[in-house]
């Protein structure tokens, strides 16, 4: 066969396969890319917390002595603790942001005004966050601080008490998180089934009967991203630590995911394999509760939710 007579196939079959081919040429990189960058960096981390490394030297392989290590150190127990403190106060944000995307899906002046304000933490770095909110509880001249000791009478620095800092933290992170998920449900609302809510104002339904019976519905998909990535913030939860805190008072509000890295890179541990079966269990967790997620969501797709 001719060289003329090869390329007059091949472009031909290109032209035959081309609809079928051009999703995959676009995928192929984006797959590559996680692959390299998210699947091979978690089996490795399971393969990493088996040794004893610290960073540079030689490994010693130990097993699973890290994990037994682990279980028994009262620093871990802290950091699980304050995430599961995390994640149950950072669940407000859903129900938060859902009233606010309600409150601003309306057609009145200024409403663009007010949803760029609403708007504007979620842009904001949360390191910009942590500062912030630094400043808002500071002792002396935080603002914050001054409306608790007019009110109380009391002086209460919040992330200098073992028995605030934590919420202290979470409040801050609440407000972005908030924006985010106010967000997701503006986008739903947008696409909520105008004859729906027509024909519900006909049987006369308004108020919580609307909502909990017609828009809610249709605010599924919504309400699964925002359980999602809140879920997912709240258990890697460790920029507004590190800013605001940097783990304190005495370690107490410490997460899993700044515990891993005080142990993995920081001057106080540099245990590389230790820190990595932090990371292990904290993406187990993860794992379960994004799991349960998918296997809620695909019941109510098959049960015709």
């Amino acid at each position: 066969m001719s060289s003329a007579s090869t390329e007059t196939h091949s472009r031909s079959w290109w032209r035959e396969n081309q609809q079928k081919l051009t999703p995959y040429i676009f995928l192929i990189p984006g797959v590559i890319f996680f692959l390299f960058y998210v699947i091979v960096p978690i089996f490795e981390s399971f393969w990493l917390s088996t040794y004893d490394w610290d960073g540079l030297g030689e490994k010693e392989f130990i097993g699973m002595a890290n994990y037994a290590e682990l279980f028994d150190d009262e620093a871990f127990y802290t950091s699980l603790k304050n995430n599961v403190i995390w994640l149950v106060l950072y669940l407000l944000a859903i129900p938060a942001g859902l009233g606010i995307a309600i409150f601003l899906n309306q057609k009145v002046r200024g409403i663009r005004a007010y949803k760029s304000l609403f708007f504007f933490p979620f842009v904001i770095s949360q390191v910009v966050v942590g500062l912030i909110f630094a400043w808002f509880y500071a002792p002396g001249f935080g603002l914050f601080y001054m409306i608790i000791e007019k009110i109380t009478g009391s002086e209460i620095a919040i992330l200098a008490d073992e028995r605030f800092a934590t919420y202290g933290i979470i409040f801050a992170g609440l407000w972005p998180q908030i924006a985010y998920c106010m967000i997701l449900y503006l986008t739903g609302l947008n696409a909520v089934d105008p004859e729906q809510i027509e024909a519900a104002r006909l049987d006369a339904a308004k108020g919580f009967k609307m909502l909990w019976y017609i828009i809610l519905p249709q605010l599924r998909p919504a309400t699964f991203l925002a359980m999602v990535v809140t879920v997912i913030g709240a258990l890697r939860s460790f920029d507004l630590v590190s800013i605001m805190t940097d783990g304190g008072p005495y370690g107490s509000t410490r997460v899993l995911s700044f515990y891993m890295y005080e142990q993995a890179l920081s001057e106080y541990g540099y245990r590389m394999g230790y820190g990595a079966s932090v990371a292990v269990i904290l993406f187990l967790i993860m794992m379960v509760f994004i799991t349960g997620f998918i296997w809620k969501m695909v019941g109510d797709e098959r049960k015709g939710f």
